[in-house]
């Protein structure tokens, strides 16, 4: 895994409408997350894969960058178009992007 590079953009770069898949756990995505984000925590990623389309390339986000990328890498690996969305939730929250909470709290990043 070391030296391998994995396709990011940053949060900008981002299309509107994009299939924008989020991997952080429950507590993470309660908390904070994009509107039309898909949620599959990183851990059940691999029995949930075949909820991803491959019609269509995958923008991965995390919190920071890190779980994104190991995600984006075994995407890719097994077919799919993915690309990390580098700063994750972090750089989407900095940029003033539209963000949505689960229940009644105002929408941060964990």
């Amino acid at each position: 895994m070391f030296g391998e590079q994995v396709a990011e953009v940053v949060v900008n770069d981002v299309p509107e409408g994009a299939y924008l898949l989020d991997v952080r756990e429950d507590d993470e995505w309660g908390a904070g997350h994009a509107p039309g984000a898909v949620h599959i925590p990183l851990r059940t990623l691999g029995e949930r894969a075949g909820e991803v389309p491959k019609d269509q390339r995958v923008y991965v986000v995390c919190r920071s960058g890190g779980r994104s990328a190991q995600a984006t890498m075994a995407l890719n690996q097994a077919g799919w178009d993915a690309v990390n969305v580098a700063g994750g939730m972090r750089a989407w929250h900095q940029a003033a992007f539209d963000m949505a909470s689960e229940g009644e709290s105002e929408p941060t990043v964990i």
